[in-house]
């Protein structure tokens, strides 16, 4: 097996095992909403669907692929996982190390045998890796949700500091870069790690926009707020009306009112300043709508997001970064989860687009106004379940990668999805304009 790609799975395993380290054993069982799970089932699902792809159907390319009992998420949907009984932790932890040696052996035997594409370039050990470090950041979501919330307790996390410390140099949250017309190409045909739903590569025209160079900071929202942002219908669309008069939400999820008269914010059960050149997240899609209505503009379409990432028009090609092919550092992008929070503004230079808009992957994904739907000559692949049975739906898509993801699945072609109205998600907002 390549070095390079047992690194990538061992260096997945072990943030697995520092996030579970940090938080009491008995909140791993906790349920904190019925639309996220309880962290002990995550580390059951990481272990069964490794040995699922990298033990059985090594061992028995032929024999149906199927995720085995209460990990099964469709047999056990979120809302009743909180209530399997499940392992404890040294089982849950003992079992995933089980399955890791089994899988390494099952690797080292692999004989490809006609089924090259599943073996090609490492797809199936970075198709494991990057499944576990997206739980790892679903789990993060869960224990970022502060307490009174959802009505629930939260959970105190050892996060150690949490942001990037030091700040930025002084920037214009405002500015905006326009994007000339024109043709460009959007997704990938590599197929040594990009999931299906980023396939395959096609030509998309679009007119002339422009989008701001940052995310929406903190300072931008708090300004939305005081002009009664929550409270103007005229800023809503009927959807976003309906789940503002349900939800009653007048502030992004985590945000609590200090003693100054400003805002602090509540991080893994720690109170901690807001730092206005931030960008903001825990914002729903209807909240980033509403905003972007406000600042006078409106969400990006996710071609145009793409655009703006990966297209270099001097020599008119595709980047897999914003900044190029190299893959990210830190000093490019905030992500793996290193600071346990977004970072300013400004901070990233390094990892500008050919266009010069900034901090695309990292700190905060961006919500588009593009429905989840699959692209031209979509073909599911390796099962389809993890894009295709959610296409047509009430999806929105969430364009470049957060501060919690790892960098194995930040790129400009990743395309997250959720419901318009989730809040949990590290999400903010990126302003487009129409330009005539």
């Amino acid at each position: 097996m390549n070095v390079d790609r047992s690194d990538d799975l061992d260096r997945t395993r072990m943030r697995t095992k520092r996030l579970v380290g940090s938080v009491p054993e008995n909140a791993l069982y906790r349920q904190i909403v019925d639309f996220l799970s309880p962290l002990a089932w995550d580390l059951g699902h990481i272990a069964e669907f490794e040995e699922l792809w990298l033990v059985r159907n090594l061992q028995a390319p032929d024999a149906p692929i199927a995720l085995k009992g209460v990990y099964n998420p469709f047999e056990y949907p979120r809302e009743i996982r909180g209530e399997l009984r499940l392992p404890g932790r040294d089982e849950l932890l003992a079992h995933m190390d089980e399955v890791r040696k089994r899988a390494l052996l099952a690797i080292e035997g692999v004989r490809p045998d006609g089924s090259e594409r599943l073996y090609e370039s490492g797809f199936l050990e970075r198709m494991v890796c990057q499944h576990e470090a997206q739980h790892q950041e679903t789990m993060l979501q869960a224990l970022d949700i502060p307490a009174g919330e959802w009505g629930v307790p939260g959970i105190d996390v050892v996060a150690g500091e949490v942001g990037p410390s030091g700040g930025a140099d002084a920037v214009n949250d405002e500015e905006r870069i326009a994007i000339p017309a024109g043709p460009f190409l959007m997704g990938t045909d590599d197929q040594s790690r990009a999931y299906d739903n980023e396939r395959p590569r096609h030509e998309v025209y679009l007119g002339d926009f422009s989008i701001d160079r940052f995310p929406a900071s903190v300072r931008r929202w708090r300004l939305f707020m005081e002009d009664g942002g929550y409270q103007k219908r005229e800023l809503w669309s009927d959807e976003g009306a309906h789940w503002l008069e349900q939800s009653g939400a007048s502030h992004p999820q985590g945000w609590v009112p200090s003693d100054d008269g400003g805002w602090h914010v509540l991080r893994f059960g720690h109170e901690t300043a807001l730092d206005e050149g931030e960008p903001v997240q825990h914002v729903c899609y209807w909240e980033a709508e509403a905003f972007a209505r406000w600042a006078g503009g409106r969400l990006p379409l996710e071609a145009e997001w793409e655009k703006a990432a990966a297209w270099d028009p001097t020599t008119g090609s595709r980047r897999e970064y914003p900044w190029g092919d190299e893959a990210p550092t830190p000093r490019h992008a905030n992500l793996d989860g290193l600071h346990w929070g977004p970072a300013p503004i400004g901070r990233y230079s390094l990892g500008a687009s050919a266009y010069g808009v900034e901090q695309m992957l990292g700190d905060v994904y961006e919500w588009t106004r593009s429905r989840f739907e699959a692209y031209p000559g979509f073909t599911a692949f390796p099962y389809r379940e993890y894009s295709e049975v959610f296409f047509g739906g009430p999806y929105r898509v969430l364009r470049g990668a957060s501060w919690a993801i790892d960098s194995l699945v930040a790129r400009n072609s990743y395309r997250n999805w959720d419901l318009p109205q989730r809040r949990q998600i590290f999400a903010g907002v990126r302003v487009a304009r129409d330009v005539h």
